[in-house]
């Protein structure tokens, strides 16, 4: 009896002893603190903006402050030192400057893509059907050349086989202020992305463009290296990119990101 209880007590430790690591391994994550700026494409504002509410709920603590502009604004800004924790970009064209540059040291990730869409005036009073018709159509507002959405016209109107007037164009700082020109009046008609459209509501009539006439725009998003939070900027970009994050971006219009080849 007595060598039966000593072989038990014996396993009891060995037990406890192989058991204590996997306990410790469940030890809660440290919690998210303090706040970060977000530098995000315009696009994004509403979308952003909503996730940004949502993501404070669930990370009591943690501050989100963004900071909305054209793609390219932003990636000279931060290339200058303006302060910014989280780059979500338009195009993988400014994301690679800063990547080039030193200034983003993670590897981007794509979390949403976007199509470029026509807008025009309630009623739609010129009569717009197609991107052809937009080189007739009287006063067009695009973004700026610079510009993403502006860089992803050009391009469409170039393989559709689309001319121009510049002299015809009204030319924004971003896709919100190239959206505004048509919703106030001061075009006819304008090329935006789908989301951008979505968001103006009753404002703007939206014509469709066939996909085979169209531009993909691909969104990356990435942490800066010099962020003095990485670990909140860290959670911003897998939460963005996580179901709940993805969730959201698809009930403001935006399609998941292409799969990488």
């Amino acid at each position: 009896m007595k060598r039966l209880l000593a072989l038990l007590s014996l396993v009891a430790v060995v037990g406890f002893v192989g058991t204590a690591p996997a306990g410790a391994a469940k030890a809660k994550k440290p919690k998210l603190s303090g706040s970060i700026t977000v530098s995000a494409a315009a696009s994004l504002t509403e979308a952003f903006t909503k996730m940004g509410t949502d993501f404070q709920k669930i990370n009591k603590g943690t501050t989100i402050t963004f900071n909305f502009a054209a793609s390219s604004t932003l990636a000279q800004q931060i290339q200058g030192g303006a302060p910014a924790d989280v780059f979500a970009s338009a195009d993988g064209a400014n994301m690679q400057k800063l990547v080039t540059g030193g200034q983003v040291t993670a590897e981007p990730i794509d979390f949403a893509s976007n199509l470029l869409t026509i807008v025009v005036k309630p009623g739609n009073p010129k009569g717009v059907k197609s991107v052809a018709d937009l080189a007739n159509v009287g006063v067009l507002s695009l973004c700026a050349p610079t510009v993403p959405c502006g860089k992803y016209a050009a391009q469409m109107f170039t393989q559709d086989g689309v001319t121009i007037d510049p002299s015809k164009t009204t030319l924004g700082q971003d896709v919100k202020a190239t959206l505004s020109a048509v919703s106030q009046g001061d075009a006819d008609a304008g090329v935006v992305y789908v989301t951008d459209a979505k968001s103006a509501g009753k404002t703007v009539q939206q014509i469709k463009i066939p996909a085979s006439l169209n531009v993909l725009a691909v969104y990356p998003i990435a942490p800066i290296a010099s962020s003095q939070n990485s670990a909140l900027a860290d959670a911003w970009v897998k939460y963005v990119t996580s179901p709940v994050g993805q969730k959201t971006l698809k009930a403001f219009g935006f399609l998941p990101a292409p799969p990488t080849t």
